[in-house]
């Protein structure tokens, strides 16, 4: 779909794209420039909801903002003009833009800030030239480079007990492109710090940056610092939840449905009426598996990714698809056929502020244990910071829902649409249990596996979820069926 069209030679607009999946429409979250602030190729504009996740949308071309036809909080249409450029401002008096959106005035605003080289937009479509650019930060981000200059010279007196200590060299900070080595959400954390990645020491594999150099060197900023120098403070997004209407007697609140709240709503509903819905039980002694995630996580070879429970978890799901086979496929109603995958993108459900959301790790099957171990952080981070991408959430063959984090000690999910079966794990309990014999406290859990009956017969439903259970039990056999 072409997202820009010209209304004049010196006036182009640019349009709600598709950003991902055939979407139909995107709630315009925050604007991130005003009438009369000059844009340049790649530049972020604004952050959209779609009904799967909020995403950043670069402008096209170089020019001065001339209108923006939407406030923030409207629901947009894919195709409708969102804003007006003027590409050749000074080549005359431009006309009086039609209905400028009302618009939030921001309090500060700071200088603007380079954006590195060869930045990768967020949108699909189309590709952005790699040429320096610059665009407005967020409200509550900090001059990066300042802010660190301070902190650390006041950090430096502090330690050195009123004196400050001579200036030091930045170590080297490997770079990729013209740019530190970080993932994106350790590049969104830096953003709302304040802190320039290239002053951080990475400590990550190969010279990566990680959340704990971006905490380590925001640190110098905490309150204990003087008060001359205040600490940036975190600008987190926005996320745009639809205005709480209360009745006159407070005793109703109306919430209008919409985002993702609307399509999580949409696809459980098409899901649990379309998909004949089977769930299994088994309650499975993991004493085992916690000693494994115990020694896993004083492995040098797990050094640096977070190792726990849902790790082993995975892995056996993994390893029991790999003997059961025919459980990953898919029910094509169109030609009245059963799709089998011989691949697995295996979705994990995260609870987020801006509602349930399934990201999948692809190609899980081919991944070691530590590849799994540093796919599942970062799938677990990214969800946490609201950036995971439509395409994250494309895709799924069966997934993981994890209810024992909130104590809960199983239920009965119901699948990610085009998914073959969802594993719900419950809390790992220390119970009374009988083992060699013996009535003694071990660690124990529930499963619960919910399959598309008419994709998984019980047969094909009771091994995978008694192959599960089993590595579970004796985590050696992921030695031996893996």
């Amino acid at each position: 779909m072409t997202t820009m069209t010209e209304t004049s030679a010196r006036f182009r607009e640019f349009k709600m794209p598709d950003v991902g999946e055939g979407l139909t429409e995107a709630e315009i979250l925050k604007w991130f420039v005003q009438p009369g602030d000059t844009v340049t190729d790649g530049q972020v504009v604004c952050e959209v909801e779609t009904a799967k996740a909020a995403v950043e949308l670069p402008i096209p071309f170089d020019g001065v903002v001339h209108e923006l036809r939407f406030p923030e909080g409207t629901t947009v249409d894919v195709g409708q003009v969102i804003i007006a450029i003027d590409v050749a401002p000074g080549s005359g008096d431009a006309p009086a833009p039609a209905a400028a959106a009302p618009a939030q005035e921001p309090a500060a605003e700071p200088e603007a800030e380079a954006e590195p080289k060869g930045r990768t937009p967020v949108l699909v479509g189309y590709g952005v030239a790699e040429s320096s650019t610059k665009r407005r930060p967020r409200k509550g981000a900090a001059a990066a480079p300042e802010a660190a200059a301070v902190a650390a010279a006041v950090q430096a007196e502090l330690n050195g007990h009123g004196t400050p200590a001579a200036p030091t060299a930045a170590p080297a900070v490997p770079v990729q492109g013209g740019r530190p080595l970080a993932k994106p959400p350790v590049r969104k954390l830096a953003k709302d710090l304040g802190i320039d990645l290239a002053t951080v020491v990475p400590t990550g594999k190969d010279g990566i940056i990680t959340r704990e150099d971006v905490h380590a060197a925001a640190a110098p900023a905490a309150p204990e610092a003087p008060a001359a120098v205040a600490p940036p403070v975190a600008s987190v997004p926005a996320v745009a939840e639809a205005p709480a209407v209360v009745s006159d007697s407070a005793r109703e609140t109306r919430i209008p449905v919409k985002g993702v709240r609307k399509a999580i709503a949409q696809a459980m509903v098409g899901s649990a009426f379309t998909a004949p819905h089977v769930t299994e039980f088994v309650t499975v002694d993991v004493t085992r598996t916690m000693k494994l995630v115990a020694e896993l996580k004083e492995d040098k070879d797990m050094a640096g990714v977070r190792v726990n429970p849902l790790l082993i978890i995975a892995k056996a799901l993994l390893v029991a698809i790999k003997r059961n086979p025919e459980v990953n496929a898919a029910w094509d109603e169109a030609n009245q056929e059963i799709v089998q995958k011989h691949y697995v993108n295996l979705g994990i459900a995260a609870a987020t502020p801006r509602g349930l959301i399934v990201p999948n790790i692809k190609d899980a099957h081919d991944k070691t244990l530590p590849q799994l171990a540093e796919a599942l952080g970062e799938l677990v981070a990214t969800a946490r910071d609201g950036r995971t991408s439509p395409a994250a959430m494309a895709g799924g063959t069966v997934t993981i829902t994890n209810v024992g984090v909130f104590g809960v000690d199983t239920g009965t999910p119901i699948l990610n649409p085009g998914e073959s079966a969802i594993l719900a794990v419950g809390a790992i309990k220390l119970q009374p249990w009988v083992h060699k014999g013996k009535v003694k406290p071990r660690q124990v859990t529930t499963l619960a596996l919910s399959f598309d009956h008419r994709l998984v017969d019980g047969e094909l439903g009771s091994k995978v979820l008694a192959d599960v259970a089993a590595i579970l039990e004796q985590p050696k056999r992921l030695i031996t069926w893996a």
